[in-house]
């Protein structure tokens, strides 16, 4: 359950590092910002893999870039729904995702399933490859 709560606040730490950074993209408030991250997580878990399978054929020809544009979708369908969060644009929902996803790999680098910060470490004997 903690690492649940963590992951969340991440997701709502990158979607308001998202929001600084791209113009159409606005939070009122930080209760609007934890509501849209709970919906973005959500639609994420139930409606994209749904999306994805339909979409397979037009993913497999863009040689997965169509992945993107569902990414952005889910994005734009959570300002869509979230009072206080709102997307302007189809094109800056895509880059916002791209962003959120940047952002949110970033900052789950370091932290573990179970919700605790994690060091990396490489002893002397190991080599990077």
């Amino acid at each position: 359950m903690r690492g649940l709560l963590i992951r969340w606040v991440t997701t709502a730490f990158a979607l308001w590092l998202t929001g600084l950074i791209v113009k159409g993209i606005e939070i009122d408030g930080i209760g609007p910002l934890f509501f849209a991250a709970v919906v973005l997580g959500v639609f994420n878990a139930v409606l994209r893999p749904l999306v994805l399978v339909i979409t397979f054929p037009i993913n497999l020809i863009t040689l997965g870039l169509f992945t993107f544009v569902i990414n952005g979708a889910m994005l734009k369908l959570t300002g869509d729904v979230v009072r206080g969060f709102s997307v302007q644009s189809f094109w800056s929902a895509v880059v916002g995702a791209l962003l959120l996803s940047v952002f949110s790999f970033m900052i789950n680098l370091f932290i573990s399933d179970a919700g605790r910060i994690e060091y990396l470490y490489m002893d002397r004997t190991e080599r990077l490859r």
